[in-house]
């Protein structure tokens, strides 16, 4: 296995930990996480049941905590791993933020960025998908089986 397989899963991994964290608090579990330089930055899930805030997705949240930590609104030199695939507001905040990368989980069929044309992202931002994707989408599934 090459280094960047291994640090996508090692990362993602940690990911599926936030996002197990929103389960356990009866949120949509999608968990989110931005890396910069080989080091975890922030750390995010989703909050917006707790917050009462339609806007308080992991992706969203772990932006704002990243650029916290940086000192500035841009993170072209930084990963984003998310275990969902993000919603078209998320990816448009990913474009203002000009994140360098996403690596992303499982994909989201009924609301992900990639149904729509053009790209909602940068230009420049690379996309990795597929990475720990049965546990990224069965953690998903197993929420809303039980919401039934």
């Amino acid at each position: 296995m090459s280094p960047i397989d291994f640090s996508d899963e090692y990362f993602m991994k940690q990911a599926l930990k936030e996002a197990q964290a929103a389960f356990d608090k009866d949120e949509v579990p999608v968990g989110a996480l931005v890396v910069s330089q080989g080091r975890i930055i922030a750390r995010a899930h989703n909050l917006t049941e707790t917050l009462g805030d339609v806007t308080a997705h992991a992706e969203m949240l772990a932006i704002t905590s990243a650029a916290e930590t940086l000192g500035g609104k841009y993170l072209n030199n930084c990963t984003l791993y998310v275990t969902l695939e993000p919603c078209t507001m998320c990816a448009g905040a990913l474009n203002w933020a000009q994140i360098g990368r996403i690596v992303i989980g499982a994909p989201d069929e009924r609301r992900g960025f990639s149904r729509h044309s053009p790209s909602p992202l940068h230009p420049k931002t690379e996309v990795v998908t597929g990475i720990l994707s049965g546990d990224c989408s069965r953690l998903v599934k197993t929420f809303f089986q039980r919401k039934r």
